[in-house]
């Protein structure tokens, strides 16, 4: 709790529980910021964030309302000074390590936190929410808000924790979720086709990753996919790029995969020192998850060799390629893929199964120009699939697969619109030798149907079946 004329110069003596821009965020006690949104002015929701219960209101305009306004000249840059002073953070105290991409986020941050335990404390802020040693704190996005940003960055300074790796979506730079913050490190994953609803175009999407640059100190440092043709677009002088390519910085060869294992050689091209690695998580997009992660930790200065050991003994991420086993006599494979590249990259990954069933489907109120392209993909490298729901939201079901499957004239599959029914249909024709992939939802806790989240997550079903 702070006063708020403790966080802004001002007359008012009130006692400010809480601070967010959105006024369906608002609480009894809050103070609430008129922010003026990319797609929306929080001026005209001044009434609503009363009526939720502000106590306060901080805004660029005068309104006559029933409690106080504080009147500012840029309240948008204003906004996240007022959460650093109501959480008492300060960016600078901490060491910030930003990952973009349109694939690989989750899993390249999730392995920099495991490969750097025992050398650093670090916190985790992503899709999977927050965590500082042993505790967990969920979130409502991949990169929150910039209030509920600041509570997490809160939370992590309370278990005195000042290094964190975070994802940061191309949203969150697009309505500059991350403002006030300076990253030490910042690394691009990928830039496929993908929330092309929100960005219009793939030029306008990799220019609002590439906005990450600008959150960079002037000493950090920026690690690149260098085979991807849009990451190379990226010029800056501090760039490190990695990838197969000859002409990378830092370039992975000789990759095997053997009893459950990758093993792959990286070689730094400016030393031509050779580093062997060996590594439970598979996949060719793996490979490079783990070289970035790998890179991003020799830079804060941990020995090569436990990095080594570490990944050695890497946990495999929770809903990205999950393998799950319940005693069935076919495997199972629970991953969070839902654009084309990543699911091309988990089907790939599977080519040697005697059989492929995928079950899979799109979100609705998102890009349908993908639809074809996924299903097309799908039915290609699937022996079988059963296309069911995937948060609809407002739209049919059968609508969305209608478009999943509009250009292939392949016949490789089922419909089953319920998702739990979709999966206990895949497992009742999986024999020895096969493989289902369950792909879309990851670890999701629930189906976004209509305007409401339903309950829902493919683990607990897949884990019902067995039971």
């Amino acid at each position: 709790m702070k006063k708020l004329n403790e966080i802004i110069e001002c007359s008012f003596d009130i006692d400010i529980l809480g601070i967010a821009d959105d006024s369906r965020l608002i609480d009894n006690g809050f103070l609430f910021v008129a922010t003026k949104g990319y797609n929306v002015d929080h001026f005209d929701y001044i009434d609503d964030a009363i009526a939720n219960g502000a106590v306060a209101i901080i805004s660029a305009r005068f309104i006559e309302t029933t409690v106080p306004v504080v009147i500012v000249d840029d309240v948008n840059s204003l906004f996240p000074i007022l959460c650093q002073k109501f959480y008492d953070v300060i960016p600078d105290d901490f060491r910030l390590i930003g990952i973009t991409g349109t694939d690989g986020k989750t899993t390249t941050a999730s392995v920099v936190r495991q490969m750097m335990i025992g050398s650093i404390d670090v916190a985790y802020i992503g899709t999977n929410g927050v965590d500082v040693f042993d505790k967990h704190y969920d979130t409502n996005n991949t990169t929150p808000c910039i209030s509920e940003l600041y509570k997490c960055l809160s939370k992590i300074k309370d278990n005195n924790c000042f290094t964190v790796v975070m994802e940061v979506s191309s949203e969150a730079l697009l309505h500059n979720r991350i403002s006030g913050l300076k990253f030490d490190v910042i690394a691009f994953t990928n830039i496929t086709e993908d929330h092309l609803n929100v960005h219009g175009n793939i030029e306008n999407y990799r220019n609002s990753k590439f906005l990450l640059v600008n959150y960079l100190k002037d000493n950090g440092k920026i690690f690149v996919n260098g085979d991807d043709i849009n990451c190379q677009m990226l010029t800056d002088k501090r760039v490190s790029n990695y990838g197969v390519n000859s002409g990378n910085s830092f370039t992975f060869f000789d990759v095997k995969s053997i009893d459950g294992f990758s093993y792959f050689n990286i070689r730094d091209n400016s030393t031509s020192r050779i580093y062997q690695i060996m590594s439970p998580l598979l996949g060719e997009y793996n490979i490079y998850n783990v070289t970035l992660a790998f890179l991003i930790c020799l830079s804060f200065n941990i020995s090569p060799s436990l990095l080594i050991e570490r990944i050695k003994n890497l946990n495999v991420v929770s809903g990205r390629r999950e393998l799950l086993n319940f005693g069935q006599k076919f495997d199972i494979i629970l991953d969070y893929a839902h654009t084309l590249n990543g699911i091309v990259n988990v089907l790939k990954s599977v080519s040697d199964y005697k059989r492929v069933i995928t079950v899979t489907g799109a979100a609705g109120g998102r890009e349908k120009e993908k639809r074809s392209k996924i299903g097309k993909a799908v039915l290609e490298m699937s022996d079988l699939v059963i296309f069911t729901m995937d948060d609809p939201r407002n739209e049919s079901v059968d609508d969305i697969i209608d478009d999943m499957i509009s250009i292939s004239d392949k016949k490789n599959f089922e419909r089953v619109i319920d998702r739990e029914k979709a999966i206990f249909r895949a497992f009742s024709l999986a024999n020895d030798g096969d493989v289902v992939l369950v792909l879309g939802k990851g670890r999701d806790n629930y189906m976004a149907i209509g305007n409401k989240k339903i309950p829902y997550c493919d683990y607990d079903v897949i884990k019902k079946y067995f039971d």
